[in-house]
């Protein structure tokens, strides 16, 4: 599995203790919000979100972790985006019930809201109950059913109330747009990770 790390600036400091729980799931870690040591852009949430659904709609990623202060700006910001499908994680059973239920590609983490002592611990606890055995499985087992129903209208329902993703691009403020072009970990990932050709037209064109 391929997972994308996007992180924006109040929550940057956390970015080493995320890609350190991730990469013991032994999933390939592609790490292209901000660092600590990030000084070229300052990366907000709208623009993270930007870049998750970029991410998954190139097919770049397989997974998006994203997060904010909170985790809800992020999480309302994805959302505006066909073919992405986001829960807010706070501990492990959210993320446990978030796999096996919603069976999503994408998660909010809030990076500075009730993250103290321990949060590295607790990153780590989430991202092994996230990823375990029987993802997307369903839960209790006598609702998988209607679960697996609801996933797949839910895929339905986001591609009809959504315009191609190349042509959302296209039409974004270049003010948006703009930082999320100059960040070269990002647009590099895309451009070589990606597969659909529009977007990487769109890419190409802009980079």
């Amino acid at each position: 599995m391929k997972i994308a790390v996007v992180n924006e600036f109040s929550a940057r400091d956390k970015n080493p203790l995320i890609v350190e729980a991730l990469q013991k799931t032994g999933s390939r870690i592609f790490n292209i919000g901000m660092t600590p040591e990030t000084t070229a852009v300052s990366l907000t949430y709208i623009h993270t979100a930007l870049m998750a659904a970029a991410a998954l709609n190139s097919g770049a990623a397989d997974f998006v972790v994203g997060g904010c202060g909170t985790g809800q700006g992020f999480a309302i910001a994805v959302m505006q985006y066909p073919n992405v499908f986001c829960g807010l994680i706070a501990d492990p059973l959210d993320a446990w019930l978030f796999g096996k239920i919603n069976g999503g590609n994408c998660i909010s983490l809030p990076l500075n809201k009730g993250f103290g002592w321990g949060g590295g611990v607790n990153l780590e606890f989430v991202f092994e109950k996230l990823f375990s055995p029987g993802f997307a499985e369903g839960y209790p087992p006598d609702r998988r059913e209607v679960q697996k129903e609801s996933r797949d209208r839910l895929q339905v329902l986001s591609a009809l109330a959504h315009r191609p993703f190349a042509e959302i691009l296209n039409g974004l403020d270049p003010e948006i747009t703009g930082v999320v072009f100059a960040h070269k970990p990002f647009t590099d990932f895309i451009l070589e990770q990606g597969g659909d050709p529009d977007i990487l037209k769109v890419f190409r064109q802009r980079c």
